[in-house]
């Protein structure tokens, strides 16, 4: 977790009422946006054969003193030097979250050095990072095993085979953005949804998965799209764009069924179809209390999701020290309120085409168009992230080579 919410007391939610006022309090932050974060996650493959597997010790004996308790159970999960802190999701992609920082050349040079100690963790073990949102080799197979994990697997496979290429195969990278000032709430969480589809489309990475050609730009994004619509849609949509950001993410996380319940036991399943509402009404047999309803959020995958600040989350892994671009572009985008708007603006027309997004990338003519003038607009704001000069120069050619790509979609 990047930028956490303040955590309440863990009480007893009595009724829905109790559950929308909590959910009010910590999942919009509201006050002056300072404040950015990433996480980056990556498949894992042999240096030597990448469609090898690499199982559960081997990455345990990588990490070290870094691995996460899911991997192994005695280690401390230490921090690494910057402030990152490394988790292994269930197909044994490898995933830094930083630390947020109020400057976006902070939040970079901490983050390189983390990726770089992680790397050198890997190499001593003959493992490298992927470069692509989809594993490019192996097909989907579990290496963390977690009461979680087995839960989240019932669910997805009741819709066919694209939950457990998500959760074995996918790495995607996620930025993370203050709410902003109460009256900036409402543009702020609008852009963020409207400029997914355009961003996603060009900085689509997920073409191949197990050995083949998918058919998509993002074959990633395609398997989130294919799971649970109650916990993967957007939660806002240019036809809904009136309401009020608390409002539908209360009304959507309510609605969303649950994917387990936390027990002592091996097996956290829940009966199908089973809503937080429905819990609230009595459906199971203990009341919710507030910490029910936190973990059940963390259960919740929408593009965008509020955690107290605005995560961001529908970009696929990138290449390299690529992952930097699309950073500072969404940074840019939201550095003014008069740039957001304008972004709002520039995507609105193609703000709910994120299944052609994913499909068709930028050979869609109007997310080409639509990311061109997020492009022109990121460069134009970019001397407000304050990057040092070779950064900044760094960064303001890479957006205009991915702008150049963009023009040539739009015509």
């Amino acid at each position: 977790m990047v930028m956490s919410p303040e955590l309440d007391r863990v009480t007893v939610l009595g009724d829905e009422a109790a559950a929308r006022g909590h959910l009010a309090r910590i999942c919009f932050k509201t006050g002056p946006p300072t404040l950015t974060g990433v996480e980056l996650e990556w498949t894992v493959h042999d240096a030597a054969d990448p469609t090898r597997r690499v199982d559960r010790e081997r990455l345990r004996e990588a990490l070290g003193r870094h691995s996460p308790v899911t991997v192994d159970p005695t280690s401390p999960a230490d921090e690494l030097r910057r402030g990152g802190t490394v988790t292994v999701e269930p197909g044994g992609q490898v995933e830094i979250s930083a630390a947020a920082r109020p400057s976006v050349a902070a939040l970079i040079l901490a983050t390189e050095a983390d990726v770089a100690e992680l790397r050198a963790l890997l190499d001593a073990a003959g493992l490298v990072l992927g470069r692509t949102g989809m594993d490019p080799w192996r097909s989907p197979r579990p290496v963390v095993e977690t009461p979680r994990y087995r839960a989240m697997r019932r669910v997805f496979d009741r819709r066919g085979p694209a939950g457990r290429a998500m959760m074995y195969s996918t790495a995607g990278l996620q930025v993370c953005l203050d709410v902003g000032e109460p009256g900036q709430v409402a543009d702020r969480w609008a852009a963020a949804h409207a400029v997914g589809p355009p961003l996603l489309a060009a900085f689509a990475t997920a073409d191949r998965h197990a050995g083949r050609r998918t058919g998509w730009a993002s074959a990633r994004m395609a398997a989130w799209l294919a799971i649970d619509p109650a916990r993967t849609r957007p939660v806002w949509s240019p036809g809904r764009a009136g309401r009020d950001p608390v409002a539908a993410w209360t009304e959507y996380a309510l609605a969303a069924p649950l994917l387990c319940v936390r027990d002592d036991g091996p097996d956290w399943s829940t009966p199908p179809g089973v809503t937080f509402a429905d819990w609230l009404a009595g459906a199971l047999d203990r009341p919710p209390t507030t910490d029910d309803l936190d973990y059940h959020l963390s259960t919740l995958f929408p593009p965008v999701r509020p955690r107290g600040y605005l995560e961001l989350r529908y970009l696929d892994a990138q290449p390299g020290r690529e992952w930097t671009v699309p950073l500072a572009v969404l940074a840019a985008l939201f550095a003014d309120p008069a740039t957001t708007r304008e972004a709002l603006a520039a995507a609105g027309p193609v703000a709910d085409r994120w299944s052609a997004a994913a499909r068709r990338g930028l050979a869609e003519r109007p997310l080409a168009t639509a990311a061109a003038t997020l492009f022109d607009l990121a460069l134009a704001a970019l001397p407000r992230l304050d990057l040092p000069a070779g950064l900044h120069d760094e960064i303001d050619r890479a957006i205009r080579r991915r702008r150049a790509v963009a023009e040539r979609g739009h015509r």
